[in-house]
């Protein structure tokens, strides 16, 4: 699946990357073993309440067994963006 990252990730040396993760959960704990800097807004397989997963831009999810398809889109972006 494709997971993209807001702007305010500035830790972050790609601003989008390809993962392989059956759930929501596993893509978080892959991401926070890949990415180092994203392990203080990850607590084992959610987010931090400061931020939010999107999943093909329709909806917010947030539970850690969310399935995920190979060709689905995720966006983490900073709970606050754009408001």
């Amino acid at each position: 699946m494709h997971v993209e990252f807001s702007a305010y990730h500035a830790n972050v040396r790609h601003s989008e990357l390809d993962v392989e993760a059956g759930t929501l959960g596993q893509l978080l704990g892959t991401l926070a073993a890949q990415i180092p800097s994203l392990r203080d807004l990850i607590a084992v397989d959610r987010l931090h309440a400061s931020f939010v997963a999107n999943l093909n831009g329709n909806r917010f999810v947030s539970d850690p067994g969310t399935p995920l398809d190979e060709n689905d889109c995720v966006l983490i972006l900073s709970a606050d963006a754009g408001g």
